[in-house]
């Protein structure tokens, strides 16, 4: 059945009217809530995005979702950033270079934002950095290094995502970043850290006006979350117009930020549930860019006129979560088997569709310092039988496979895998999560077998493996535990050595790739679908997209 509108939808009285009454008029169906009629335009043609959700906050201590990190790539602004570079396979695109680079400060390729010099200690202990002189927050408050040292107490005083950070680079306290006079800042690590440099690029380690901040802070509030969680406070090009949640969020470019005004001055970012709606409206014309579809959607976006898809290779990680905790998954040849007998070719044509790639390793592909094949089982019920023998399970068990009723890819994919182990005697009860449920799923580790996707946001084999298999770990959620992983681990983290570091790492990968507490799935790519006449998609390990790129051409 053909996703387009029975007639073109008018882009001004989309904006005007709402998308639930004009969807009703199109066959398009209800959007939900009516969204709010939109503010006086900016000058020049405005760019519309249409979303699965609009941010629960903008406080990047407290929401990972994609409205969040959007909003946020657009409101704040780092102390440096990643260079960027063509991509190698489609070099109309931009994308972050992540490389090593051993011989520069932090072994990264970095360009200045609030930031337009630095130096760093070759030991890891030490970074300091001078800021731009007259750089204004969106409240015409000038960035001072105050503003820096107050960002850095707030995410110890929190512990929240900003508590991870800190934990990550052996932080004892607040006193470990000092303004050494108005427009420098030092942070000075009581011992080395690799990742110091390579942390200051992550998206969430975003700079706040402390002054805004101190001024809206109350007795019961001291760290302003309230005002944070609904407005912006930072040196980004966009300001926040309008915040409406469940319907939009209005930007508005700030003629005053340090870069110069982004091209587009005004962003319309709209919460449009399903993703078929999604589709309808970019074809129509009525929104520039359509969030997060379904392989099969953007395979058939591809013949549209007027419409563009681009793809690019990413950072996420698709797998299944097996808890070590549950039985027969404490074995690490269940494990393995289980990534035998999973249908990873099958996954990747019929689903996928040319939207990923097999997983053949325990972190980011794409990443500095990824050793290949060390997670690389190839669809083999042969062997997957073999080792349930050798596991003392030669007639297979039965368990429970849990998905995410919210991501449409998952339940084909889950009764596709639930057939082939049947091929193998092991019996699996599909189990369906509600979409706002999943997540404490997950991180209550409640599932012997549970689908899961995410992305490690800094480029470096010590964070992606910490991340996800130090036992002691918050985000290992499959309860994964190896005595020799969480040493090499530890003495990674305190090697300023990129080539001993790397090193610990390769091993840590293969230990953990044998072992096997994942199924490995995918690679999925990155891909933006929008109207043709949109410029300047930049690719960022974050997986947010940056108005601030883009330009109507």
């Amino acid at each position: 059945m053909s996703q387009t509108p029975r007639f073109p939808i008018d882009r001004r009285r989309f904006l005007a009217t709402g998308a639930a009454s004009l969807a009703a008029t199109a066959g398009l169906g209800s959007l939900g809530s009516a969204l709010s009629s939109v503010p006086a335009l900016a000058q020049g043609k405005p760019l519309v995005i249409a979303a699965p959700a609009t941010p629960q906050s903008l406080d990047s201590e407290f929401d990972g979702s994609l409205g969040t990190i959007d909003m946020i790539g657009c409101l704040y602004d780092s102390l440096i950033a990643f260079k960027t570079i063509p991509d190698p396979d489609a070099p109309e695109i931009l994308r972050e270079d992540v490389a090593s680079y051993p011989e520069l400060p932090g072994g990264i390729n970095a360009v200045g934002k609030l930031a337009e010099s630095w130096t760093a200690g070759e030991d890891g202990t030490w970074a300091e950095f001078k800021l731009r002189k007259g750089v204004l927050s969106n409240w015409g408050n000038e960035l001072t290094a105050e503003d820096v040292v107050w960002t850095w107490a707030r995410k110890f005083a929190l512990g929240a995502i900003g508590g991870f950070f800190t934990k990550l680079l052996a932080m004892s306290g607040p006193d470990n970043i000092v303004a050494v006079d108005k427009y420098t800042v030092r942070f000075q690590l009581p011992q080395a850290s690799p990742l110091l440099m390579k942390l200051q690029l992550n998206l969430y380690n975003n700079i706040l006006d402390s002054t805004k901040c101190k001024e809206m802070a109350t007795k019961a509030d001291p760290w302003a979350r309230d005002f944070l969680a609904n407005e912006s406070a930072g040196f980004g090009p966009y300001r926040i117009k309008l915040l409406a949640r469940g319907q939009q969020v209005v930007l508005e470019g700030r003629s005053d930020y340090y870069g110069g005004a982004p091209a587009i001055a005004q962003v319309l970012y709209k919460e449009v549930p399903t993703s078929a709606t999604r589709v309808s409206l970019l074809q129509g014309g009525a929104v520039d860019i359509a969030q997060t579809l379904q392989p099969l959607e953007i395979e058939r976006l591809k013949s549209v006129p007027g419409v563009k898809s681009e793809t690019v290779s990413a950072s996420p990680m698709f797998w299944v979560e097996l808890n070590t905790k549950f039985a027969p998954f404490d074995k690490v040849e269940v494990r393995q088997a289980m990534n035998y007998a999973f249908p990873t070719k099958e996954v990747l044509k019929t689903i996928f569709r040319g939207t990923a790639t097999a997983m053949d390793g325990t972190m980011p592909a794409i990443y500095p310092g990824f050793v290949e094949d060390t997670a690389a089982y190839s669809d083999d019920l042969d062997k997957a039988r073999e080792l349930l023998a050798k596991a003392g399970l030669p007639d297979g068990f039965e368990t429970t496979l849990a998905y995410n009723a919210g991501d449409p890819i998952q339940e084909p994919m889950a009764i596709l895998f639930q057939t082939a182990l049947r091929d193998i005697g092991v019996k699996v009860s599909l189990k369906k999560i509600p979409a706002g449920t999943f997540f404490n799923e997950v991180s209550g580790r409640t599932q012997p077998m549970i689908f899961f996707t995410d992305t490690p946001w800094c480029p470096d084999p010590l964070y992606s493996m910490q991340l996800y298999f130090d036992s002691k770990t918050f985000s290992n959620y499959g309860n994964y535990a190896n005595e020799k992983v969480d040493a090499l681990l530890a003495e990674g983290a305190v090697t300023a050595d990129t080539k001993k570091r790397f090193a610990l790492m390769d091993e840590v990968q293969k230990i953990v790739g044998k072992e096997a507490p994942w199924i490995f799935i995918a690679y999925p790519n990155f891909t933006v679908n929008r109207r043709a006449n949109l410029k300047g998609f930049t690719y960022y390990t974050s997986n947010n997209m940056r108005f601030q790129d883009m330009s109507f051409g």
